[in-house]
Parts: structure tokens; sequence; C-alpha cells
């Protein structure tokens, strides 16, 4: 193979050689497998300078006769990649921060060369079941043991199904938040909360799902207690209702709050 074969097979792995001359070259890469190899052991370098300026592609043309400066080119190549890397990263983690700074969502370390980035992670979201309940001076009371909640309360007992809830309601500017505490809840199941107006309109504002242990159980000690909200004033709700919901999307109440 002469030595203008080689620099074609290097011209044309770069991608450097015009229409014709490529032409020409692949009918003879098609019969020479002298310049097929070569072409082969082009591409780890291809892949390596792609993206360079046409400086330094014009310095890598005088490496046949000064092999020296191929090293030094090189170098400089993966100089150049760490800087673009390590800037990409610093912009990603400053855009984090800002985010995180925005949201409030918590940050999680991670490494990478050394480096340490902050990145979000997930927040939990409700429902969350409750720590173990405690002993409450109030023999009716939800058994909170001080756990406070904002609003009026609201409790009851389903004498069809066996569930208990206490309810609080709050009157808020955007409507009234909802908070909720349920036991005797049986699993496994899907729930949801409805609040319905004296208008008879209703509104889904919360769904969730209930392991097979159920809570606040002889299997699951722990009750439910989640949080919602309705744009619907407290003055013009007329009740609250924990549905469950089969696999046919069919409601049925498992208890409803009605002295509202």
């Amino acid at each position: 193979m002469s030595r203008a074969d080689h620099m074609d097979v290097a011209a044309y792995a770069l991608g450097v050689l015009d229409p014709q001359d490529a032409e020409r070259f692949e009918e003879h890469l098609a019969t020479c497998w002298a310049c097929a190899a070569e072409l082969e052991t082009m591409v780890p370098v291809v892949g390596l300078l792609s993206g360079i300026d046409g400086e330094t592609m014009m310095a890598l043309e005088q490496t046949h006769t000064d092999p020296a400066l191929l090293d030094r080119t090189l170098m400089a190549v993966r100089r150049d990649r760490r800087r673009t890397r390590m800037r990409q990263l610093f912009a990603t983690a400053a855009a984090v921060v800002a985010f995180g700074s925005l949201t409030g969502v918590g940050l999680a370390t991670v490494f990478d060369d050394g480096g340490r980035i902050p990145q979000a992670e997930p927040t939990s979201s409700v429902p969350v079941p409750t720590a173990a309940p405690t002993t409450s001076s109030d023999p009716n009371g939800s058994g909170t043991g001080g756990n406070e909640h904002e609003g009026d309360e609201h409790r009851a007992i389903d004498p069809g199904t066996g569930v208990k809830t206490f309810m609080w309601l709050a009157k808020k500017e955007y409507g009234t938040q909802i908070d909720v505490q349920l036991a005797k809840l049986p699993g496994p199941r899907t729930c949801r909360l409805v609040v319905i107006r004296k208008n008879n309109t209703s509104e889904v504002v919360s769904t969730w799902s209930v392991p097979g242990t159920g809570y606040g159980t002889n299997s699951h000690s722990t009750p439910l207690e989640l949080s919602a909200s309705t744009s619907a004033p407290l003055d013009e709700i007329s009740k609250i209702q924990v549905q469950s919901i089969d696999v046919g999307g069919i409601a049925t109440p498992l208890v409803t709050v009605a002295d509202i």
C-alpha cells in the first residue's frame, strides 16, 4: 500500500475528501483489504478528534513528518475536552442549585471525578402513615397524643364498614384545607376523598392505595393521615366522603362526615 493510499484512508475517515475523490476511494476500498483494515483502525482516532477546530486539523496533517507533534496535539485535545466537561458540570450544578432555591426540593450529593455536584432528589408525597398512635386523654379522640391539626374537628364511624375517621376542616383564602385520619381501613383497595357541595356537585380531592394490611387494623395498627384541599368554601360543603373504588371504577362509600 503506497503512502498516498494511506493518506486517502485518513482523509476519507475524517470526511475531508471531495465527493469525486471519496467515490474513487470507496471503489478502491471495495477491493483492498489492507485499506479496509487501516480504515478500521482510524475509527477511534476520528472519535477522539471529532469537534476539533480547523487549526488543530492542519497541525494533524503535519504529524506524518513530526511524530512528536501528534502527541502534543492529542494532549491539547484532551485538555480542551476536560475543560469543556468541567464547564458543563459546573453549569449543571449551578442550574440545580438555582432550581432548589426556587422550589425547596431536597439536595443529594453525587460524585464525579472527585467533585461534589448537588442534584435534586424527590420529596415524599401524601398520604403518609403517621407514627404509632399514643393514648389520648379523650376516650373518643383520635388517639394521636398531641398531634395538632388546624381547623374544626369532625369524626365519624360507619356502622356498616366499621371505618373510622377524624377530619379537620380549616377556612383558607383559596377555599378549605382538609386533614384526614383513617383507621379500621382494610385493604387492599383504592380509595378517594370526595367533597360534596350543598348544590349536590362533587369534587375528588385525593386518591391513594391501601396495602393488604390496611391502616389502623390488627395487622397494621398505624392509622393513615393525609391532607387535601378544595376550592369550595367551608360554608358551601355539605359532606366529605371516603370512597372505595373497584376495578370497574364503581365507588362505594366507606365513611362519611356530614356534620359540617
